[in-house]
This record gives structure tokens, sequence and C-alpha cells, in this order.
């Protein structure tokens, strides 16, 4: 007898299967099912449980529709529902169907929280009092308007330090994620501008207003206009009535504004899970909120269900005994002990070193060794508390001849071309939004700053009419570059004018701009053209830039450096960086009070518990083998190149003797360090006798 092919959800352990399938199957309305929190430990299969739930209520009756799945990237989401959709098809050939494609193309709602805001927006745009047409400010155009309306309140003339864009753009965010008060926001944050707390209220009023009157939202603003939306039961129940199932992944790093909106779309919690590990919650510095998972079962009556995943697949279990027992002696927390069946006989190493400079040694002794007997260099990966520990580290690698990459790419929107070329496009669609019409005139040969905002007063004058702007008295200087410029805006702004192939026409309009003022063109240009092919897989305009602007590439041609051609190279990142990742190796550098935890964070206990969080995020990146090193003295940074001044280091607080009970102890001395002289027996001095008769 033909033994049968098991299912996908058979591959699941049974607190996996428990997830997927949670809830009751309702012939002809898919499956009904209360609040459920999903507590998935690091390497539990987080993701793969998450995927099965999303086919499991496809495949029992849910419109593919009316999921609403919310991830913290755009290609979480984009991997959620290519998981989904195989795990669909696999499950209809079992049943003799033919898979369809009726879940990549129909679960229309997946995507980043500021995405999916950006689409209610636009949808809801009129109860909203919003123009559908808004652009979204990206990161850097956000902090650049507010210097400029910083510097017209004079506060860049003040007598004192005054906070600078982005440190200014950081406040206003946090304040407004986090729903504390400037004042509050200021104390816990940003104690050192407390002062500047009138100046800040009048300059983020101003802010806002700026932003309404150019008819552009920031990232903030998507999140708080679909927060001001939910704040209305009417609006919030049409809402609500679109998704009959809300998946939230990651939800230990979602703000107090993000918590509220998933509350108030469905207060009752049907239909409503959430994933996330209160452990790997470690990202307060961008307002997260861990009270957000450690909360959410007591935010609903009854009780939200809480399913624990603690079946590892990634560590061997001695590296799990150690990161249970640094999380054991945790404060408020979902207790979990983590279990593997990859049993090995070798802890991890607690490795004390002198220095910095014998840690780096350590390290590069460590992986050149194992790559002779057979290692990828990829295999390795060296994780830090802040990005200038590296900075030994990367000397020794580079002096050894060891390729490595460090986590943090270059951003592509903040190159000066690419940021022209999509400023014509952004003011195309929102001819109100002067902060893109500013950047774009001065590009114009003979346009200045004085005469940019003169044309910009004179188009609003116009009520925004994009014809007008050819009335215009431009420079003379200026006359016919002018011409070519209004003919292109006046085209690009027609509604008759298809979407494929605006961007060939502003790279035509923009290529004599590029030559004249910038070095590189050729390389430039090259983005460009990058630019336009990612324009022809969005179906609009505004799709195009708002997606671009949420989600972003990485890299820019003219800032790159020339390409590595080794075949193999090392990885180093910092913690917060390396979360979602995995190495065989795993080496984790100033395992030390001040570092683990940080000196910023020790005069409050939750932020010494995200501390902790911290280090056991980087402890369960290893896959085979953890290092743990932790130098004995420190170098002093401000003193003369060849100064030997320094500060002896702590034991970390965290390496208690339960904790250093699963790590194998090891001290390592650097060659430089061994004393070489070596005392002989020719001569001998009487050195106590000198002493005293010098007196």
């Amino acid at each position: 007898m033909m033994k049968s092919k098991p299912n996908s959800f058979d591959s699941l352990n049974s607190a996996q299967r428990r997830a997927a399938t949670f809830g009751v199957v309702t012939e002809g309305t898919g499956v009904k099912s209360g609040p459920l929190l999903i507590i998935a430990g690091a390497g539990t299969g987080k993701t793969n449980a998450l995927a099965h739930r999303a086919a499991h209520l496809v495949l029992n009756g849910t419109d593919p529709a009316r999921i609403l799945m919310l991830t913290f990237t755009r290609r979480a989401a984009q991997e959620m529902i290519r998981r989904a959709q195989g795990i669909v098809a696999d499950a209809l050939a079992e049943r003799g169907k033919l898979g369809d494609r009726s879940v990549q193309s129909r679960l229309l709602w997946s995507g980043t929280f500021h995405s999916v805001g950006n689409r209610i927006l636009r949808s809801f745009a009129k109860q909203l009092g919003l123009d559908p047409t808004y652009t979204v400010l990206d990161r850097t155009d956000a902090a650049d308007l507010l210097d400029v309306i910083r510097h017209d309140l004079g506060y860049s003339t003040k007598d004192k330090r005054f906070p600078r864009k982005d440190l200014c753009l950081a406040i206003y965010t946090y304040r407004v994620n986090t729903r504390l008060s400037l004042k509050q926001t200021l104390d816990e944050q940003y104690p050192w501008c407390r002062e500047w707390e009138q100046d800040l209220n009048l300059l983020y009023r101003q802010y806002v207003v700026v932003k309404q009157k150019n008819n552009v939202l920031d990232f903030d603003d998507l999140l708080l206009y679909w927060h001001a939306m939910m704040k209305n039961s009417a609006l919030a129940q049409s809402l609500a009535k679109n998704f009959d199932h809300v998946l939230v992944d990651e939800y230990q790093d979602t703000s107090a504004l993000q918590g509220e909106v998933i509350q108030a779309l469905k207060p009752d919690g049907q239909g409503v899970t959430v994933v996330g590990d209160d452990a790997q919650a470690i990202y307060s510095f961008r307002a997260a909120a861990v009270e957000n998972i450690l909360g959410f079962a007591e935010r609903y009556t009854p009780k939200a269900d809480v399913i624990v995943l603690a079946q590892n697949y990634r560590s061997t279990q001695p590296i799990l005994d150690a990161a249970n027992a640094l999380m054991a002696e945790g404060s408020r927390q979902y207790r979990k002990t983590l279990l593997t069946t990859r049993q090995s006989s070798h802890k991890p190493l607690y490795v004390s070193v002198d220095d910095a400079v014998s840690q780096a040694e350590y390290i590069v002794t460590k992986i050149l060794a194992t790559r002779e007997i057979g290692g990828s260099l990829r295999r390795h990966a060296i994780l830090f508390r802040s990005s200038h520990h590296s900075d030994v580290l990367e000397v020794e690698l580079s002096k050894r001849d060891i390729p490595f990459v460090k986590y943090g790419g270059l951003k592509f929107l903040e190159a000066a071309h690419v940021k022209d070329l999509l400023a014509v496009l952004r003011w195309a669609d929102n001819p109100r939004n002067s902060i893109a019409g500013f950047r774009v005139l001065k590009l114009i040969l003979g346009i200045g700053p004085a005469n940019a905002k003169q044309a910009l007063d004179f188009l609003e004058a116009q009520g925004s009419s994009v014809k007008s702007l050819a009335k215009f008295d431009a420079p003379q200087s200026a006359k016919m570059d002018w011409k070519r410029f209004c003919d292109l805006f006046e085209k690009l702004s027609d509604t008759q004018t298809p979407w494929p192939g605006q961007v060939r026409l502003v790279r035509d309009w923009y290529k004599p701009q590029l030559e004249r003022i910038y070095d590189a063109a050729w390389t430039r240009a090259g983005d460009l053209e990058q630019l336009e092919a990612l324009a022809g897989s969005h179906p609009s305009r505004e799709r195009f830039l708002t997606e671009l602007t949420l989600d972003p590439p990485s890299a820019t041609g003219d800032q790159s450096d020339t390409a590595s051609k080794d075949e193999d190279y090392v990885i180093l990142s910092t913690i917060h960086s390396a979360k979602g990742q995995e190495w065989d190796f795993v080496y984790v550098l100033n395992v030390a009070d001040g570092n683990f935890p940080s000196e910023f964070s020790t005069g409050k206990p939750e932020m010494v518990e995200e501390e902790r969080r911290l280090l056991y995020v980087a402890m369960t990146r290893a896959r085979n083998e953890l290092h743990l090193c932790a130098p004995l003295k420190y170098q002093i940074t401000q003193q003369p190149k060849e100064g030997d001044a320094h500060v002896y280091g702590a034991k970390s607080r965290f390496m208690t003797d339960k904790v250093l009970e699963c790590f194998e102890r090891s001290n390592y001395r650097s060659a430089r360090s061994i004393d070489s002289l070596r005392a002989t027996e020719m001569a001998a001095v009487d050195v106590a006798q000198t002493l005293k008769d010098m007196w």
C-alpha cells in the first residue's frame, strides 16, 4: 500500500500546530477565533507558524482579501505571502484540486504599518479632511523641513546651543509614538533639551501647519491620522468591517500608537493574532513599547489565549541553557525554557582578555583556525553594542587580510541626484508640495533661491494651477530652460499622460542638469536607470513614490566603494541590526558593565532589563559556537595616540554565578603582553641597603 504524502501541517510541532489552527471552523464563514498571543522564542519558527495560520484561515473559507497582515518590513510581508501560498497550493493538491494563485493575488492587505496606513488614509481621505494627492516625506525631507522652520523661528541664531534638525525630528517622533507629553519625552529621553520645551512646542506646531499647507505627511502622520480615525467609532467600525482576521508579526516591536490602533480596530479581539517575543524587545529607543506584548492578554475579557513556542531549531542546547539562565534572572516576562534536539558536549565560552587589542587577536586567531579546517568566513559573525566598538577589530582584520562586511548600507534616497529626480515627480503629483518645488526650481539654470521662492509664491497665488507656472516672469537668463521645464511639468501633471514613460521624460529633462551640477554623472545616471526600471513594477506614480519612500533601496552607486572580489567575508554587526539573523559562530564584544548594560541605561530598572534582552538576542544568534569576550581594561579615548591611560572593566552584572555555570571560562593573553625579559644569575644588587643609604 502506497504511503500518502504528509501534508505541510504535519511538519509543525504541537505548539506550532495549535497556534496555526487556533479557533473554530464554521461552515461557510471561515474560522472564528478570539484574541491569540503567540510567544515565539528565538529560533522557534514563528514565521512558519504565522504563514501556516494564514494558510489555515484561507483553506477553511476565509477570504484572503479579508485578512489584514501587518509586518515590520515589506520583505517580511512578501515572504509570509509566499509561504502561505505554497502551503495552500500543497493542501489543495493533496485534495486533488489544482492550486491557484488566489492567496498571492488576493492577500491584498499585507505590509508594514506605514504602508497599510497610507492605503487606508487615501481611501478615507475625504472623511479625514485630507487631500488624497498628499505626498509622503521621507525622514531626510522631514528633517530638512524642520530645519527651515527652525531657522525661520530664529532658533539657529540663539546664544545657546539649540537641538539640530535630526534631533528635533527624533524628539518629535518619540513623543508621537510613545503617546507621552513633550515634557515627559524630554525628561525621560532628552534631559539636556529640557530648557527648550516651549521653543520645541512652537517648532512642532509650525511644522504641522506647514505640512498641512503643503499637503504632505511624514512617516509619523501615517500612523497619527490612522490613530485619529480609529477614535471615531463610525469610521473605526467602517474599517473593521473589511477584515475578519488581523495578524501582527513582531508585536514586541510595536509602539504605543500602533498598539492602540490594533486595539481600536478589533476592541473585542475577535480574529486578532499577534506574534512576538518579549525577550527580544530591544527597540525602546525607537519608541517600541514592550508593555504592548506583556499586557496583551489582560487587554481583553475574557483574557486572550497564549501559546508559547519553545522548541528551538537553531542553536545547540548548551547555548540555549546559557540564554535560558540569563533570562531566568530577569523581571516581568513570559517565562519560557528554550529546548532543542541539537545536543553538544561544548559549552559556550566566556573569555577574559587583556584589552580591545587582545580581544581582536583572540577572535581573528579563532576565525583563521576554523577557516583552515574548512569553515567559511561567512559562518562567523562578530556582534557589538555600539558601532565604534569594532574599530580595533577592523584594523586587526585588515592587517590579517580577512575581508569583512559591516551591516549598515548607504541610503539610496539620500543621494542628491535621486532626490532631484524624485522631487520632480513628487511636485507634479502634488503641486502644493513647496518642499519638492523649491528643490526642483533651483535645478534650472539661472534660477536661484530667491527666484524659486518667488515662483512658488506666484504658483500659490494662482491656486496651485500648474498651467499658470508658465506665466511666471523668470529671469532672462533662464527663459529657455524655464519653458522646457514648464512644458515637462504640465505634461506630468496632465491626468491623461500615462504613468509608464514619465520617469523617462524626467530623466531626459534632467540629464543636462545632472551633467552640469554633479561629478561622476555617468555613475549617477545608472541609479536613475534603475529607478526607471523600478517604476515599471508599480501601477501608478503615487504608489511608486509612496512605496519607494516607505521601503527604499539601501545603496547608491555614486557613494559605493570598490566592489570586493573576495569569495568570502566575516560579518560585523551591531546587535540591533543582527536581530532575526543567525550564524554558526558568534563572537560578542565587550561583555562588561558599561556595555552590558550600557552606562546610559543603569538608572532605570526597565532599561536594565532591555539591556539583558539585548545580550539575549546576541547569544541566540549562534548555532554552534558562542564566544562572549570580556576585556579586563579599556583604553581611555581622549588621550595622545601613544597614551596608555585606561580603566578596568567590571564584570557584567548579567554574568552571575548561575549564568557563568553554563559557560566554559578561559583566559586569552596577547603575545605582546607576555614578559620576554628573563632574570640571570650573573649579578645581584642589594637595593634595600642602597635605598637606606640615601638618607
